[in-house]
């Protein structure tokens, strides 16, 4: 199977790409704009992306809205989280703002919403989500965005999951349960 992937994140193509197996994922051309991520949802927010992409390439199209909420922060910054301290952060500057403000040891949910939009108007929406907690301080390399300060529930051993293996991440994290969600259907479909 053949679908497009409507995003420009290189992190999220090469993610994506280890959680879809099977799956040929074309990039999604420069000529293609995408809208605005300003919904109240991730799945609003990934379906139209998804709706986008599937309606410029007359192909179908899978996108993806995902972040962190913070137990702490009544949920902040969720569909934020890209722009958690201003529409130009950077990754280190959305982690510095979350560690200001919320206390280490705090829970924390990541939250991914993976949507797929077909040009005959079929959608679905599948969600992950992997729980955690704020380190004390940020370490690792291995991943992204909120990755060096969450320590996952599932690994025991102290390690953020900037820490991980990419096999271990892709084996309990949210962008890893929605793509197996996803796949799933997707072969159910071709049965």
């Amino acid at each position: 199977m053949r679908l497009v992937l409507a995003t420009r994140n290189d992190h999220k193509v090469a993610e994506l790409a280890r959680l879809l197996p099977g799956v040929a994922l074309a990039g999604l051309p420069v000529g293609v704009v995408l809208p605005p991520e300003d919904g109240t949802t991730f799945a609003a927010n990934a379906l139209v992306k998804a709706r986008a992409a599937a309606g410029a390439l007359d192909a179908p199209a899978i996108a993806d809205d995902s972040g962190i909420e913070a137990d702490a922060l009544g949920g902040a910054p969720g569909v934020r989280s890209a722009r958690f301290a201003g529409p130009d952060a950077s990754d280190a500057d959305n982690l510095a703002r979350l560690r200001s403000e919320a206390p280490a040891g705090s829970g924390l949910l990541y939250v991914c919403v993976m949507a797929y939009a077909a040009p005959d108007g079929e959608e679905r929406t599948f969600t992950g989500t992997c729980a955690g907690t704020l380190a004390t301080e940020a370490r690792g390399s291995g991943g992204f965005g909120y990755d060096p300060a969450f320590l996952p529930a599932d690994v025991a051993d102290g390690r953020t999951m900037a820490q991980l293996e990419p096999a271990e991440k892709d084996a309990i994290s949210h962008r890893g349960h929605a793509a197996r969600a996803l796949l799933a259907w997707l072969e159910e479909r071709r049965a």
